[in-house]
Formats: structure tokens, C-alpha cells, sequence
């Protein structure tokens, strides 16, 4: 079965996304980008295979993490997305959209228990 093989992103709603990373940056030292920040790390298992972890605010207007009602959402690695979205839809899960590729990797969104939006996303590291 296809897995989630870490956390790949954490994303939040506040009220000023641009003040809110000046703040990490200037205070915690993100070195952070228009979208956040992005952390660069090596596998455990794998210390040649780099991963990354995106840090982003958003405003607390954005209809992004919808339907979910929360002010956060969790992005999860995975290893093979298909497979995983195949396994979620048998066991009934709530499926949000559809998988879309990009040049980094292919995203999928899922609702789990709670209703709390999922960011499923294999990348291409």
C-alpha cells in the first residue's frame, strides 16, 4: 500500500500573511520566500536523497483549505499518490479534488475524519 512519507508542508490562516513571515524571519531567521518558507533536509535512510518542507502563512481570508472550516492544513508526503488515492476512494474517503502535476510534484486534496482538509503530494525531488 502506498504511504505518507512525511509532512511536506504546514500551512495556517492569520491576519497578515507578509508581516507574519517577516516576523519568523527577523526573530526565528526563516529564510523565507514570497510563500513562506521552505525547509531543505536529507532521508534517514537515504542521507543522499534531499526532501523539503514548506512553512506558509496565509491570509485569513483565503478560501484555499475550503471546505474545510480550520485555520490550518497539513501537507503529506507520499510515494505514490495514484496508488494512495485508489486505496482512499475503496475505503471511502472523502476525495476533494482531482491529482494535478506541476514540475514539483502532483497534489491531491482529501478531508479526513473531522472534515480537516489533507494536502496529499508526491514530489519530485
Amino acid at each position: 500500500m502506498a504511504k505518507v512519507t512525511g509532512i511536506g508542508g504546514i500551512f495556517f490562516k492569520c491576519k497578515d500573511p507578509k508581516k507574519v513571515t517577516e516576523w519568523y524571519q527577523k526573530h526565528l531567521g526563516l529564510n523565507t520566500n514570497p510563500y513562506g518558507a521552505t525547509f531543505e533536509w536529507y532521508e534517514g535512510t537515504d542521507n543522499t536523497k534531499k526532501g523539503l518542507t514548506q512553512w506558509s502563512p496565509f491570509s485569513e481570508t483565503s478560501n484555499y483549505f475550503e471546505p474545510s472550516t480550520k485555520e490550518f492544513m497539513i501537507n503529506y508526503r507520499v510515494d505514490n499518490l495514484e496508488a494512495l488515492v485508489e486505496d482512499l476512494k475503496k475505503e471511502g474517503v472523502t476525495i476533494v479534488d482531482s491529482i494535478e502535476s506541476y514540475d514539483y510534484g502532483k497534489f491531491i486534496h482529501i478531508l479526513d475524519a473531522e472534515g480537516n482538509k489533507i494536502e496529499l503530494w508526491e514530489p519530485k525531488d
